[in-house]
């Protein structure tokens, strides 16, 4: 199994010089096993994921699933920018289990971010076929994999994914807003996991201040990643405010607390 980030950023694309190390794309992560690919949000990031795909068409990633964690924008102002969506001849599962609200609705959620207002191209029009998951809390894809989830709080909502194929387990939680303690849902869905993707867009110090927000600090990542015994942490979800000085920062510091842990770069690649 192999994760690559394409996107670590929060909340909207940075591109100025002192952001280059780390990168500046929205949310996405694509977790990469034998015969097919999770991919987990749709912010910019993952435009240069359709884009590899492409190019690396001799591996035939016949099963292709994008979940989401929520809808923010960061989150899903890429998918119209995602080649294999153009591809006739691919069926793409596009989930959000676990989120099952009345009013939610995945296929109009994306269908109204492609309205003439907003892009040219609509939903209907993309070419290829498009699968909707959304009431299950639990997905069996393919070949032993198998996808898991939990709700975490965030304004509006969102979920928490665990992938789980060629014995070894991946955890990925972002906007989650922890509160006073630690929500213990999350530290249950990591549990002795091989890798645990956990966002911290602020520092303890800022998250005082960013009561309400949805997001958590490195400190709460951290405090996770211990109680539920993960073997390796990566921070994602950086502030748009926090520059490439500011996070090798950090991530020095973080490692001062937890010595497995790295911050997401855009286009770092773990192997499991």
């Amino acid at each position: 199994m192999k994760v690559k980030f394409y996107g670590t950023r929060g909340s909207i694309p940075v591109t100025e010089p002192e952001y280059q190390a780390f990168g500046g794309n929205t949310a996405c992560v694509a977790v990469y096993y034998d015969g097919g690919i999770g991919i987990f949000d749709a912010g910019t990031g993952i435009r240069n994921l359709g884009k590899d795909l492409f190019e690396r068409k001799t591996e035939n990633y016949e099963n292709i699933f994008l979940a989401f964690s929520h809808f923010h924008w960061d989150h899903i102002q890429g998918f119209p920018f995602f080649l294999p969506a153009y591809d006739s001849d691919r069926l793409l599962n596009i989930t959000a289990i676990g989120i099952t609200r009345n009013y939610f609705d995945l296929k109009s959620i994306l269908e109204n971010q492609m309205r003439e207002e907003f892009f040219p191209i609509p939903l209907e029009t993309m070419g290829a076929k498009l699968r909707y998951l959304q009431d299950e809390s639990e997905l069996k894809i393919d070949q032993g994999v198998k996808i898991i989830s939990t709700n975490h709080y965030h304004p509006g909502g969102a979920t928490s994914y665990r992938v789980e194929a060629e014995g070894k387990s991946v955890v990925y939680t972002t906007d989650i807003e922890h509160g006073e303690g630690i929500d213990n849902r999350v530290v249950e869905i990591a549990q002795d996991a091989d890798l645990l993707i956990h966002e911290a867009q602020y520092t303890p110090e800022e998250l005082k201040h960013k009561k309400g927000w949805g997001h958590s600090s490195w400190e709460q990542a951290i405090k996770v990643a211990e109680l539920a015994n993960v073997k390796q942490l990566i921070i994602t979800h950086h502030d748009p405010d926090h520059n490439d000085e500011f996070l090798f920062n950090i991530e020095r510091i973080c490692q001062e607390h937890f010595p497995n842990v790295k911050l997401a770069k855009d286009n770092m690649e773990i192997e499991l």
